[in-house]
């Protein structure tokens, strides 16, 4: 049976948008609206192993920001957003440095391999030193080496544009057959998942391209969620960027091999987005910081709790 109910997903998860008045420690207890639970333990309550959060290290001073963060009732999984990256861990050639890059492992306290994004949107491999060097085999070698270096390790390739059927998703599909074939190990697929207001596939869009991918022995992922839009904001883009949210959510909680949701990352103060898309922002579930708190710009909030609760996922809580 489905229930509408708060998934802190985004009200009691955001109820972590409090009076500005409130402490940093209050920051971090607020109660919900509806419910006390926060984004990892309801999750984990409806079968997923985690709600996660990117991060990176500049944001690691951010007082209010890590007392979020910190919470892992809130977010179960962390991934560094830059500082695993190739130009982070190796910035001259054989100058390998992981410093910035063991700082999100040690507070994560997680493992993981990811091979990212191998293909362009026709579904032909992109083109670069791995490919012009080694061919479609690097693909291999890097996934055998991964798990020879950490059996325990959960290996993943990692992709935009292929939450919805077509022929990147497709040349996915393909791939994993192909890796499965040949004995390359492969457990599963990341579905990036930036998407634009508006612009979101319908749940049922996104379940069946979950389950083509589930469908071939591996689980999924969300694993950069964010949905950005045209600034500035106005109500129109924020009741349907809620409606989007819920949308991503609803389709992973159904589809069981889709084992978790990470957001890139929960506040717009340190989110990638205005860099990347000028005159784009406010993708987020946060706002960024009202001092000496982090609140939600784009939802209104309850005069008399002081806390965001509109967010309304279809969960069984019961």
């Amino acid at each position: 049976m489905k229930l509408t109910a708060t998934f802190a997903t985004f009200a009691a998860l955001l109820s972590q948008c409090i009076l500005s008045s409130a402490s940093p420690t209050a920051l971090a207890t607020a109660p919900a609206s509806t419910s006390t639970a926060k984004l990892n333990t309801l999750a984990k309550s409806r079968g997923k192993l985690y709600f996660g959060t990117a991060t990176d290290n500049p944001e690691l001073t951010d007082v209010p920001y890590v007392a979020i963060l910190d919470d892992n009732t809130m977010f179960g999984q962390i991934t560094a957003a830059n500082s695993m990256k190739w130009d982070a861990t190796e910035p001259a050639l054989g100058d390998f440095t992981f410093q910035q890059a063991d700082v999100i492992a040690n507070l994560a306290k997680t493992n993981g391999q990811l091979l990212r994004e191998p293909f362009n949107d026709d579904g032909t491999f992109g083109s670069d030193v791995f490919l012009n060097l080694l061919g479609t085999n690097y693909i291999n070698i890097a996934l055998n080496s991964a798990r020879a270096a950490d059996p325990n390790a959960k290996l993943y390739i990692n992709e935009f544009n292929i939450e919805f059927p077509g022929a990147k998703s497709t040349a996915m599909q393909n791939l994993v057959k192909s890796l499965k074939a040949s004995g390359t190990p492969i457990d599963g697929i990341g579905l990036q998942s930036h998407f634009i207001v508006g612009e979101v596939p319908s749940e049922a869009v996104l379940i069946q391209n979950m389950e083509a991918f589930t469908a071939l022995g591996v689980e999924v992922a969300i694993t950069e969620l964010d949905i950005r839009m045209t600034l500035p904001s106005t109500p129109a883009l924020l009741a349907q960027q809620k409606t989007d949210y819920d949308t991503v959510v609803s389709a992973c909680i159904a589809v069981a091999r889709c084992v978790g949701i990470t957001i890139w990352d929960f506040t717009d103060k340190f989110s990638f987005v205005p860099g990347a898309f000028p005159g784009q922002g406010a993708a987020c579930p946060w706002d960024q910081v009202r001092p000496p708190s982090f609140c939600m710009k784009k939802y209104p909030i309850n005069p008399l709790s002081g806390i965001s609760h509109q967010f309304e996922l279809p969960l069984d809580l019961e």
